[in-house]
């Protein structure tokens, strides 16, 4: 073989073994690019505002995210600062997140949805948010019927000691009473003769709030007063129907979501009382174990 020809040879090689190497530089890129993918986190949160402020504060609480300064109780997955983990988020209807807990890798569910789906707050949630006031859960009417006696004798029954002991033994920690000094069920100042033979409507969540409710339908029928409990599975119809006068009272929901409410919709509901808090958690989906997150 002639130099010229040798040469030729030598310079095929040297620009095989470059367009080799060029590919395989690619390839590699393009397998870092779906490590990257497939090391992508997903968690479900709520997508009402103060929901998902609630849920992003037990995250960046476990430092697995951190959210600017004064985001608090509004906080939205624009205000997350830092996500070392690479979670993605998907924000879904409050009601809806144990439904779908299996196609995500983890979900952040308020505890009334947990139990309603037959998850254990306390032995099943990989991360519990602790029992703060802010979000005790409380009875709501419309503004101006704070002291009715309607009002008045529902909010006895239920701060009575019969509903603190009740969610004591029912829920084991799933749900705890924000009562400091449980009544006997009945207020003094109502006229219950007046009362009796009338009803008093609640819109309430089915779990905890229903099942807490039917504590104090009993303590009311003593006094010959019926309590007609409303049951509804989202978390706007409970207000409107308060806020327009078609029932009494509401029970579902804690005062920072209500106040967002009312604000966003010029509704005029307050609050009368709280009655318990349900800790928030972080429950596994496809993924079991926080080891994902570590």
């Amino acid at each position: 073989m002639g130099g010229i020809e040798m040469k030729k040879l030598l310079s095929s090689l040297l620009a095989l073994t470059l367009v080799l190497a060029l590919a395989f530089a690619f390839t590699g890129c393009g397998s870092s690019g779906g490590d990257d993918a497939a090391s992508e986190i997903e968690i479900a949160v709520p997508n009402d505002t103060t929901n998902e402020a609630r849920a992003l504060l037990l995250l960046q609480d476990n430092g697995l995210i951190t959210l600017k300064d004064g985001a608090g109780i509004t906080a939205t997955v624009q205000d997350i600062t830092d996500n070392p983990h690479n979670i993605k988020f998907q924000e879904v209807e409050a009601a809806q997140l144990p439904s779908i807990l299996q196609d995500v890798d983890y979900a952040v569910i308020n505890s009334n949805y947990a139990l309603d789906a037959d998850l254990n707050p306390v032995k099943d949630a990989l991360l519990t948010e602790g029992s703060s006031s802010a979000y005790s859960n409380i009875v709501a009417v419309k503004e101006g019927n704070e002291q009715t006696d309607k009002t008045k004798a529902l909010v006895a029954a239920l701060v009575s000691q019969q509903v603190a002991d009740f969610i004591a033994s029912e829920y084991v920690g799933a749900v705890v009473s924000t009562v400091d000094n449980p009544g006997d069920g009945y207020d003094t100042s109502v006229d219950y003769a007046a009362l009796e033979g009338q009803e008093i409507t609640v819109a309430a969540s089915p779990t905890p709030h229903a099942e807490i409710l039917a504590i104090a339908k009993d303590i009311l029928a003593a006094k010959g007063v019926s309590l007609k409990v409303i049951e509804f599975t989202d978390y706007v119809q409970p207000n409107n129907v308060v806020d327009s006068g078609d029932v009494d009272a509401n029970y579902f929901q804690h005062l920072p979501y209500l106040e967002d409410f009312n604000a966003q919709n010029g509704t005029k509901v307050v609050s009368v009382a709280a009655i318990h808090v349900e800790p928030m958690g972080l429950y596994g989906g496809t993924q079991t174990s926080l080891d994902a997150l570590q």
